[in-house]
């Protein structure tokens, strides 16, 4: 089959949820994927940052197949070999008492609003059901009922409330605003360290730590939405370690499976986490035996090819060179690590076309708020490959 005739199955018999580039992908390898007729393109958005690792890491493939030859799942009924091994990886790396699995980025934001709520109400002492949590305005955290209560973009919003109580939004960036908003009732201020589907955006130096500051001196819990930004991305294992600093609560997802499997996983420490009882919360599909292979063997992957150190010398490599790049398009180049945002002057029209050009010259990347192409390709990508995008990206933006 060709291109456009999988475009035409999809257009008619799937839901139209999405806006995707024309282009079918059969296969993938490393920071390079091939389309249905045999044309290959780098990938500069990784799947959202899932694949940090490369698309189909043998070690990773590996896992899941030996994984899925003894068995997939159980269900948490039973308990399983592979998941205790995948808590004490989560522990040594990242310093926390506890993990909780689940499948979905969403879940894991999901589960991390439940656990805050049980918090505020056992430990702080909030009146039941009167628990508040505050967001920062410009955030994605997902797309479920709850989630979407506290988006901003009110095309999230228009067409699925009533929406869950509960929740304030302040200014992202704004410590004034967020100290303001805090009342005796607040449980939570929940945040991601570098907004990523609001165009890339990075908070003032300093924002995260006074967010921290704010939290311990309110007795509110900091939970820090690294779905996106976690995991080697941004040259840390998490973002919020570029100022020292250490949430409460962290939520983990995409590359925590390498792409190869739906991983996603709450931490905190015992005083939070240890609340949960049996029955209270769960998943039939988190932490199954290959959910928990398959992350193991990704965090394996990620602590052993340096990848955070990878990802802080290609994105200073990269970012200059895109700074290089000589045109009057470009409104500002913005990134940390390997998450980067090119933001376009309005009058040039729309970030879409630009992607579809680029796509044209062999390179996958998507638009995001309109006016911002992101580039985040799989932190195994070689600087040689950078140059040959760079020259491809020029001509696209000139």
């Amino acid at each position: 089959m060709k291109t456009q005739e999988y475009i035409e199955l999809e257009d008619q018999y799937g839901a139209h949820n999405y806006h995707p580039l024309d282009v079918v992908i059969t296969k993938a390898k490393g920071p390079w994927v091939t389309d249905v007729e045999g044309k290959k393109y780098l990938d500069c958005l990784s799947a959202y940052s899932a694949v940090n690792q490369g698309h189909c890491h043998p070690r990773i493939v590996k896992a899941m197949i030996d994984q899925a030859k003894q068995v997939a799942l159980t269900s948490r009924a039973f308990r399983n070999d592979q998941l205790p091994l995948l808590y004490k990886k989560l522990h040594d790396l990242l310093g926390y008492d506890m993990a909780i699995p689940m499948n979905s980025g969403a879940e894991a934001v999901e589960t991390a609003l439940k656990v805050a709520r049980k918090w505020g109400y056992e430990v702080k002492g909030i009146p039941k059901f009167e628990a508040e949590i505050i967001t920062a305005a410009g955030n994605f955290h997902g797309r479920t009922i709850t989630i979407v209560t506290f988006s901003t973009e009110e095309f999230y919003r228009e067409a699925f409330g009533p929406f869950t109580p509960g929740f304030k939004n302040v200014a992202y960036g704004d410590l004034k605003e967020l100290e303001a908003a805090i009342t005796p009732n607040t449980c939570a201020i929940m945040l991601e360290p570098i907004q990523g589907e609001n165009g890339v955006v990075l908070p003032p130096v300093g924002y995260l730590q006074g967010v921290a500051d704010l939290c311990k001196k309110n007795n509110v819990l900091f939970i820090a939405d690294e779905i996106q930004t976690g995991l080697c991305r941004t040259g840390k294992w998490l973002a919020c370690q570029h100022e020292n600093v250490r949430p409460d609560m962290v939520c983990l997802g995409k590359a925590l499976s390498g792409g190869m499997y739906p991983v996603s996983a709450v931490l905190a420490d015992k005083e939070i986490l240890g609340l949960l009882r049996p029955g209270e919360h769960g998943s039939t599909f988190g932490g199954s035996p290959i959910a928990s292979a398959v992350a193991l063997a990704a965090l394996e992957v990620l602590d052993e090819e340096h990848l955070a150190e990878r990802a802080t010398e290609l994105g200073e490599y990269f970012m200059d060179k895109l700074r290089q790049i000589k045109t009057k398009k470009v409104k500002e180049i913005r990134g940390k690590g390997m998450l980067i945002g090119v933001e376009l002057y309005p009058e040039a029209g729309g970030a879409r076309k630009y992607c579809e050009a680029l796509q044209a010259l062999g390179i996958l990347c998507k638009e995001t708020h309109e006016n911002v192409i992101r580039f985040a390709p799989p932190l195994v990508v070689e600087k040689k490959t950078l140059d040959w995008a760079v020259r491809r990206i020029a001509k696209v933006l000139k």
